[in-house]
């Protein structure tokens, strides 16, 4: 397969998974149920929604601030204002092309604070493989506290947790396979992609070399605890959702989540996965997708409104740059 074609692939996938769900949204209600699902969304209180948002703003400043402490051991402290601008812009970026606003943050940092693309780039993983660690603690308190409902909800899916296993397995043969064939590869572009690797690797590595630790783990927990903050108060919008428990929620977090990386911005498939989710806890499809809808579109707006005024103030911040 060329590149050419991946990359088309990797555009119109998404755009046709945004459209199957579309259709199956479409589908899976009545008019009626459609009209409510508007109204519920017309009615939302918007205390909730701002205190979400503004909690939705500290957890971008925090990761801001948790960014230096992996750029510092490189010898690099960009100011915290220049990481959040960037920052909310890849967020914007993102929405357009997914996983693209990896590319752009690492890309930014070199153009306004000197760092290595493949520095950068390498803590923007570590960032990643943190992040990604966390979600998979929070499946595990989500299963922890739901266990039965959440099993047999897959069981009625076709999902096991045998299959679960035999596809982690190949995918780390895969991983290691790849790894011994660039390591024994001389080719021009294998050496180069060794010297992009180590570079990058220096770049995951600075997580073991960094001085503030513990305040790197702080800034992690309050992140994923404000992520969680902002979809508890959401709740209240919706009079069938206020009294769900943190276990359905976080049940419910965590397939929106999942639906995020899928899809551009989780356009149609945050609100159907949220209201999947919370269907296991009787939740109708007409709350569950308000309470999705309500969600997604507080979180877009302020992607779009703040990353929109961030990739404006960044270079005029940085005219000298």
């Amino acid at each position: 397969m060329n590149s050419k074609l991946k990359k088309t692939l990797k555009l119109l996938l998404p755009i046709a998974l945004g459209v199957f769900l579309v259709w199956y949204l479409y589908s899976s209600t009545t008019s009626e149920q459609r009209i409510e699902i508007v109204n519920h969304i017309k009615n939302a209180n918007p205390l909730w929604i701002s205190i979400s948002v503004v909690i939705g703003i500290l957890s971008h400043i925090s990761r801001a601030i948790r960014w230096n402490y992996l750029l510092e051991p490189l010898g690099y402290k960009p100011k915290t204002s220049n990481n959040v601008f960037i920052i909310l812009t890849a967020y914007l970026t993102n929405l357009g092309i997914p996983r693209s606003g990896e590319i752009l943050r690492a890309t930014a940092l070199t153009t306004y604070e000197d760092v290595p693309f493949e520095k950068g780039f390498g803590t923007i993983v570590t960032e990643r493989i943190v992040d990604l660690l966390m979600l998979f603690i929070i499946i595990i308190i989500a299963l922890l506290l739901q266990t039965e409902l959440i099993l047999g909800f897959l069981q009625e899916q076709g999902v096991g947790l045998i299959t679960g296993i035999i596809v982690l397995f190949i995918g780390v043969i895969g991983l290691l396979l790849m790894i011994r064939l660039i390591k024994k590869s001389t080719s021009n572009f294998a050496m180069k992609l060794k010297i992009f690797l180590k570079n990058m690797l220096d770049g995951v590595l600075s997580i073991f070399k960094m001085k503030h630790k513990w305040a790197f783990l702080f800034h992690t927990i309050f992140i994923w605890v404000a992520y969680i903050a902002m979809f508890w108060v959401v709740k209240y919008t919706i009079p069938e959702t206020a009294d769900l428990s943190l276990g359905s929620l976080l049940v419910a977090f965590v397939g929106g989540a999942i639906a995020m990386t899928t899809t551009n911005g989780g356009f149609i498939a945050y609100p159907a996965a949220v209201s999947k989710s919370l269907e296991i806890f009787g939740i109708s499809i007409v709350s569950g997708n308000a309470f999705g809808w309500i969600m997604w579109i507080s979180q877009t707006f302020m992607v779009v409104f703040f990353g929109a005024i961030s990739f404006l103030l960044l270079p005029l911040l940085n005219r000298n740059r």
